[in-house]
């Protein structure tokens, strides 16, 4: 293995090093050898793309997690996975990803573990699980988690990885499954700065919008404060396209109309095709702005920081889930409202 270890957050990724160093080699030997140069010419290539290789491992491959992995594998890197459901890892071993029975295993493999996980439980498991992440920790090995979980979670994971000489970077994500497949993330990333620059790279396969956001917690701060904008945001289009329709406007209409004004959202145009089609699969589920929205006034409450629309829309999505809605996409919401005004928007 070309990069060790220890090695990988010492400068701007080693490898970089080994290839100047191949580079400089190999042009004496081009040079003494011009009728050979094209095979000094593809040694010197395949060196390089070894030098460069940093093993990376990524667990939970759910909706988010899956096609990131593919994202990564289609950039060429080497790529360690692990989850709960063998269906996708088999999956996704079929596009080149390398199985492992345990985070653990997968921490002895890869130079920088990814995780991106859906509640806090799970990323406490991972981490700190007998067969965990972090007490098969190295020095020098970078973990970085993708997941929404309070700061509280992630101060945990921080103190745990410095405590066995690793990193650590929360880089929490916004754009849902949609973005993940197109490669078009916000990531919102908390930690070292330096730390955070080595890791741009990877960060850049996986989103458009990368941001480093300050000190180890800010990138889950503000995911927190994204989280709480979508749950308001989507409780009140649920509640003014069932108000609208039921005043005699249609929900196109509101759309094309209120869309352009400053009423408008991306929320709205998000919600508005979903509602029509009545097709309320899970992009992003109550259940899961719902976890949030927990998180959220959870912190609100350690800190002193009352959130009044935050705790109504908790109750909205409350009511959602209570009504059986919690394993289908928020855009769902607007069947509560439909059933309380006594209109179906469509």
């Amino acid at each position: 293995m070309l990069v060790d270890n220890g090695a990988v957050l010492n400068g701007q990724f080693p490898a970089a090093k080994l290839n100047d160093a191949a580079t400089k080699a190999n042009v004496g030997l081009v040079k003494r050898r011009p009728k050979c140069h094209w095979i000094a010419i593809l040694y010197l290539a395949n060196f390089a793309a070894e030098a460069r290789r940093v093993e990376l491992g990524f667990i939970g491959l759910g909706l988010m997690g899956k096609p990131m992995v593919r994202h990564l594998l289609t950039a060429g890197h080497r790529v360690h996975i692990h989850n709960r459901s063998r269906s996708v890892v088999d999956e996704l071993a079929g596009a080149g990803a390398i199985p492992a029975a345990s985070p653990s295993e997968v921490a002895a493999r890869a130079h920088i573990v990814m995780t991106c996980l859906p509640n806090t439980d799970q990323v406490e498991r991972v981490y700190f699980g007998a067969d965990g992440l972090v007490p098969a920790m190295r020095a020098g090995q970078l973990f970085i988690d993708h997941s929404t979980v309070g700061l509280d979670t992630t101060k945990r994971c921080d103190d745990g990885c410095r405590a066995r000489g690793g990193t650590f970077l929360d880089a929490p994500v916004s754009g849902g499954p949609a973005g993940a497949t197109a490669a078009t993330l916000t990531i919102m990333v908390g930690g070292d700065a330096a730390t955070f620059e080595r890791a741009r790279p990877i960060f850049d396969v996986l989103g458009k919008n990368v941001r480093h956001c300050g000190p180890s917690g800010a990138g889950s701060a503000i995911k927190l404060v994204n989280q709480l904008l979508v749950a308001i945001n989507m409780a009140g289009v649920a509640e003014a396209l069932a108000f609208g329709v039921k005043a005699g406007a249609s929900i196109q209409t509101i759309l094309e109309v209120v869309g352009t004004g400053f009423g408008g959202s991306r929320m709205l145009e998000r919600a508005v095709p979903i509602i029509q089609k009545r097709d309320f699969k899970p992009g992003t589920a109550v259940n899961l702005i719902l976890k949030d929205l927990g998180l959220i006034n959870a912190l609100a409450g350690t800190i002193g920081c009352r959130l009044d629309m935050a705790q109504r829309a908790e109750e909205v999505f409350q009511a959602g889930r209570d009504t059986g809605l919690g394993d289908d996409d928020m855009a769902g919401l607007v069947r509560q409202f439909e059933k309380a005004a006594g209109v179906a928007v469509s």
